[in-house]
């Protein structure tokens, strides 16, 4: 069974940085895209990062600069380096695999930025 688990998630005051991992198990993903969303309360769950097989990088606009996704084939995790937080970075992050069709996601991890 697929499974994903996030790690890292915590509070930091603005301006400052965290780092989330997620780690996958089940398989081998080395094929398949990997991603990062957020939910924050009240809103829909949206696009954060992506980043192919190949190591193909996709940003939302409003992370371009202070955000860095990477992934590590051989250990099947893939990592969200968060700098310059703002406090509308609060969300719930979720790691996402496309499963050759089929989304899996993680449980997601809390992220709070205060001001």
């Amino acid at each position: 069974q697929v499974q994903l688990v996030e790690s890292g998630g915590g509070s930091v005051q603005a301006g400052g940085s965290l780092r989330l991992s997620c780690a996958a198990s089940g398989g081998s993903f080395r094929r398949n895209l990997m991603a990062w969303y957020r939910q924050a309360p009240g809103k829909q769950r949206e696009l954060v990062a992506r980043i192919s097989s190949s190591g193909t990088t996709n940003y939302a606009d409003f992370v371009k600069g202070r955000f860095t996704i990477s992934r590590d084939n051989a250990l099947n995790t893939v990592s969200l380096q968060m700098n310059s937080l703002k406090p509308e970075d609060t969300a719930v992050y979720y790691c996402n695999l496309d499963y050759y069709g089929r989304d899996v996601w993680g449980q997601g991890t809390q992220v709070t930025v205060s001001s």
